[in-house]
């Protein structure tokens, strides 16, 4: 009878969690639909077919019900590993070349913003307006990315392949623009690139900002 209680109580967990999972999804969707101003939790609530009360008891504000939509966007899963841990990224940050090191990333970036960059675009539009939740949150993800990208100058700096006289910090500043929303936004939406464009002069453009002359290779292809 002890082990049937745990069993069952492993269930219920598996089952709190995957509505937990669902109410995130569902609460992304309705902020890139509709504006994270404009969609009430109970809206949320509503299409994720739980009542509201469901929505507070499992995250307590909205704010948090976003950021915990922007994590399980980012991830691209439920997959308790972070995205730093997982096999792909360990395999990016064991390639020994730098230029291919940088056009991996961008292809990583990629592959990320393609899936969190509408969220990301309503959370800056927000935060420019003034919302408070938005301000906090996007200063927030702003400083995540920036961790992030000073990994990538960090292994640049391991294979010695820092343009000469090029701060850390410079360098770590110029791959973070390069691969911010902001700039995927204007060359996919504005002007009409496509994602392999996009990607490859990203990649290209990363190695130009940042490496040495002999580790940038050619340039990237324009079509």
């Amino acid at each position: 009878m002890p082990s049937r209680r745990r069993y069952d109580a492993t269930s219920r967990e598996r089952q709190a969690a995957r509505t937990r999972q669902e109410i995130a999804r569902v609460a992304v969707e309705q902020f890139v639909a509709h504006g994270y101003a404009s969609t009430s939790v109970a809206a949320v609530a509503k299409a994720a077919g739980v009542s509201t009360q469901t929505v507070y008891n499992g995250f307590g504000t909205k704010a948090a019900l976003l950021k915990e939509g922007y994590d399980l966007t980012l991830a691209g899963d439920d997959a308790p590993l972070p995205l730093a841990e997982r096999p792909e990224v360990r395999a990016l940050y064991a390639e020994p070349d730098p230029a291919a090191f940088l056009h991996g990333y961008a292809r990583l970036g990629r592959t990320v913003i393609d899936r969190l960059g509408p969220l990301a675009l309503q959370i800056g539009a927000g935060a420019t307006a003034g919302d408070p939740d938005l301000v906090a949150l996007r200063a927030t993800t702003d400083e995540e990315r920036l961790v992030g990208t000073g990994m990538v100058v960090r292994r640049l700096v391991e294979l010695d392949a820092l343009s000469p006289g090029l701060a850390e910090d410079d360098a770590r500043d110029r791959i973070w623009t390069l691969n911010s929303t902001e700039v995927w936004h204007l060359l996919t939406a504005a002007r009409g690139w496509s994602g392999d464009r996009y990607e490859r002069w990203i990649g290209q453009a990363m190695c130009d900002a940042v490496l040495a002359p002999a580790f940038r290779g050619g340039p990237a292809p324009t079509t």
